[in-house]
């Protein structure tokens, strides 16, 4: 049986257009793959950079409205500049006019950063940037070496960033502390220090799915398996750590009254065209965009492939590991290559986060898996 698909969107800002653009062409392909036939769609939240998807409930709200049986939801909100009320109280009000449909993933975000400065504290200097080991294939699927963020999560901008978030004098809070907060308030146990109730409304009570959101065998995964949540593993940006966090979140799942086994979704890169070589032409500025990002600039407007310009040798060191886990081809090598991060995972669903520099593009890039994929909007199409 075909498992289902789902979209990771981070409404991406085309080099010489807009956001505004950006978030019209969301909303736009958030309808196509409904009818197409993927299970939900979801929004990333990131800040400062050449995407849209900086305010992830309100995107939902427009995404939700424009379409009728397609799950929303945020891949993931970021914990560590907001409030568990904050959270509860905004899903809440989606889930309310949206009942059934909305989906609420959680991600640290800050405290990464906070252990990085304590480590530094300490004297302790991060490895260099880039790849630490050689890349395998297992079963298929390309496992590249680990690739150490430290030195990105130390950089100014990132610090600027993060400091703007929050206010001022806050501390990330714990990922963990405010997971179960959030879950204390949607089911209305929530107590403070004191023993004061407090309930939220609209969000008490809410028809929402809670996921949580890793990248490694780290907390992440340990806290969801604990929960018994769904849990997301992030193979699109951290392709050498996703199987083993797969593997903790397993090892630590406990059933819930929310699920009775585990439940994991991974997510992969893919740009989908009729031929290898048309598709391979619309990635082929992927790489000058992870650059951005990796470098520690921020992720710029994506790069029109026409005139991007060619990485360095040093440059494209940065991004290999991106690079080469990116699914790139005509369906049937899509398909293929996502057969085999399925098998190699046991993944429940695949999300599919797939940018080109022409809207068009990405539509028919969807279009296509959708159909090769087998899901039963296109099956007979």
């Amino acid at each position: 049986m075909t498992i289902p698909l789902s979209v990771l969107d981070l409404s991406p800002v085309s080099a010489g257009s807009d956001a505004a653009a950006a978030l019209r062409n969301s909303v736009d392909l958030a309808r196509h793959v409904e009818a197409w036939g993927y299970r939900r769609y979801w929004v990333a939240e990131h800040h400062f950079v050449g995407v849209a998807s900086s305010s992830p409930a309100v995107l939902i709200g427009q995404i939700a409205a424009a379409t009728s049986t397609l799950r929303v939801g945020a891949a993931a909100v970021q914990l560590g500049h907001t409030t568990a009320p904050a959270v509860v109280e905004a899903f809440g009000t989606l889930a309310a006019l949206y009942p059934g449909r909305i989906d609420l993933g959680l991600g640290r975000s800050g405290q990464r950063r906070a252990q990085a400065l304590d480590a530094a504290k300490r004297g302790e200097k991060p490895a260099p940037p880039g790849p630490q080991g050689s890349t395998v294939v297992r079963d298929g699927v390309v496992i590249p070496p680990p690739y150490d963020l430290t030195g990105l999560l130390l950089s100014p901008r990132v610090a600027a960033s993060l400091q703007v978030l929050q206010q001022p004098g806050a501390q990330p809070p714990d990922f963990d502390s405010q997971v179960d907060d959030i879950l204390a308030l949607l089911g209305g146990a929530y107590r403070t220090e004191d023993g004061v109730e407090l309930h939220v409304s609209p969000g008490e009570g809410a028809d929402l799915e809670v996921w949580v959101f890793g990248s490694s065998a780290g907390p992440s995964a340990e806290l969801a398996g604990r929960l018994g949540l769904p849990f997301g593993a992030n193979y699109h940006v951290s392709p050498a750590t996703t199987v083993d966090a797969v593997a903790a979140y397993r090892a630590a799942f406990r059933p819930s009254a929310v699920l009775e086994k585990p439940y994991v979704v991974v997510s992969a890169d893919a740009v989908v065209a009729e031929d290898d070589a048309t598709a391979r032409r619309l990635a082929s500025s992927y790489g000058v965009w992870a650059h951005s990002i990796r470098s520690g600039h921020g992720a710029i407007p994506y790069p029109d492939p026409a005139d991007a310009p060619a990485l360095t040798e040093e440059q494209r060191a940065l991004v290999e590991d991106r690079i080469v886990t990116q699914f790139v081809g005509s369906p049937s090598t899509v398909a293929e290559r996502l057969d085999a991060l399925r098998r190699l995972t046991g993944a429940d669903e695949v999300v599919i986060t797939g940018i080109t520099h022409g809207h068009e593009d990405r539509l028919r890039s969807y279009r296509l898996l959708a159909r090769e994929w087998g899901l039963p909007a296109l099956r007979a199409a």
